[in-house]
């Protein structure tokens, strides 16, 4: 795989991927269409050597793995993660308001969305809907209204003249999207029922929503941007450029040695749910691998994994930010996440392998450590890390406005991630111990 065609798969599947549950789904088809089997937590599962595997918990989380050639202990397993959501605007679970003939939407926010850029933007719909159907089954199925439907309007400059100078955001008053206008005699609102017709396209048997989880998207195509298509614009780079990034080192790896990526749900709100990297989620696949918590242990002292999620690139406006020695420059490769406090997992053995792997394939590598007087943001490394007695690197590409309706990375640097995860997937050495 070159770097034209995997940033041709990834805008992709960013493009399709405008939920956790579609990016699962995504990633699910595209491991069974390699050849992956599914397994399911309720079974029993006899796990073959040289075997390819895959699993979803709440259809927003997975884990697939290969089980390698030979002893899966001897070796240890290679691990990467990543998470699958975003931050953004989560449609709440009674949201319908009339307000001024408007039908308005209430709204949640989710994660630590940067609010600004949302507003004025061609909004669409998608999430996971519970229904229970004509013979009285309860049912679950995935939606996308894959047009505009919503927007958030600003107000406008002349009723606001200090909006450029200091404006807050209150979600609850200033976020409600609209969707429509409605008639002089129509005095009643019901998002449910917009949701049943979206979910009859599916299944025409399908009689009543009775629950849902719903996400607005900007509608903007993921692109290549920039005089030489140097950038990579998108929604939700972080962290779905590090799943397909993932995805894809698994999938094209020698399948020798035994990997694993772990894609977790619920990151950007804290991982504390059973489909969060602080569920038991990669625990509970890592002892299919053993027959006792003996060789659950020796099998965590045997294994490493690297933690995969954007970093913070220098930004050419605002490069004071960052700490003199440590801004890591877009295209410029991959970048170690360190921070004394442990908000990344990175240790000196786990960095001194990565870097010694990238020299061999001649991957540049930067590292990024926050200003002393900043606070740093945080990954799933340190929770899988505290979780399973892994040893963790933490990684990612550098990219700009994280956390924005829309990111921004290189063109080059998914490539330089895939190299690197790929030589990861197929190293022998997962240990830096003493050689004196």
């Amino acid at each position: 795989m070159d770097q034209r065609q995997l940033n041709e798969g990834l805008l992709a599947f960013l493009g399709a991927s405008p939920t956790p549950f579609h990016a699962v789904k995504r990633m699910a088809d595209e491991l069974t269409a390699q050849g992956f089997v599914r397994l399911h937590e309720k079974d029993d599962w006899a796990l073959a050597s040289g075997g390819r595997y895959f699993v979803t918990r709440n259809d927003s989380s997975i884990v697939a793995f290969q089980t390698g050639q030979g002893d899966v202990l001897a070796n240890g397993l290679r691990l990467m993660g990543a998470h699958t959501d975003s931050p953004c605007l989560k449609v709440k679970p009674q949201p319908d308001i009339n307000k001024l003939g408007f039908h308005q939407l209430g709204m949640e926010k989710y994660g630590g969305a940067l609010l600004n850029p949302w507003f004025d933007r061609d909004l669409s719909m998608a999430g996971r809907v519970s229904y229970v159907n004509h013979a009285g089954q309860v049912c679950s199925a995935l939606i996308d209204f894959q047009r505009a439907i919503a927007t958030v309007p600003s107000l406008a400059i002349h009723l606001d003249r200090k909006a450029n100078e200091n404006r807050s955001i209150n979600v609850q008053t200033d976020m409600p999207v609209v969707v429509g206008l409605l008639s002089d005699n129509d005095n009643t609102t019901d998002f449910r029922a917009l949701l049943l017709e979206q979910l009859q396209q599916q299944d025409d048997n399908a009689a009543q929503v009775l629950d849902f989880e719903i996400y607005c998207y900007d509608t903007q195509a993921p692109a290549l941007i920039g005089l030489r298509e140097e950038f990579i614009a998108s929604a939700r780079l972080d962290n779905l450029l590090s799943c397909y990034v993932g995805l894809q080192a698994l999938i094209n790896s020698d399948q020798a040695l035994p990997t694993l990526l772990i894609c977790t749900d619920h990151e950007e709100v804290g991982s504390a749910s059973a489909a969060g990297a602080q569920g038991t989620f990669l625990n509970a696949v890592l002892e299919r691998f053993c027959a006792n918590r003996i060789e659950l242990t020796q099998l965590a002292a045997q294994s490493m994994m690297i933690s995969v999620d954007n970093a913070h690139g220098i930004h050419p406006n605002f490069a004071d930010r960052h700490d003199n020695n440590h801004g890591p420059k877009i295209n410029e490769g991959p970048v170690i996440k360190i921070n004394a406090s442990q908000r990344y997992a990175s240790n000196s053995e786990t960095s001194a392998i990565f870097r010694h792997l990238c020299q061999q394939q001649n991957i540049p590598v930067q590292t990024f450590v926050v200003r002393s007087d900043m606070g740093c943001g945080s990954t799933i490394g340190p929770i899988a890390a505290t979780e399973t007695g892994i040893k963790t690197l933490d990684i990612g590409v550098p990219s700009f406005a994280m956390h924005s309706i829309r990111e921004l990375a290189g063109a080059e640097d998914p490539y330089h991630l895939y190299a690197a995860l790929t030589a990861f997937c197929k190293q022998g050495q997962l240990s830096g111990g003493s050689c004196v």
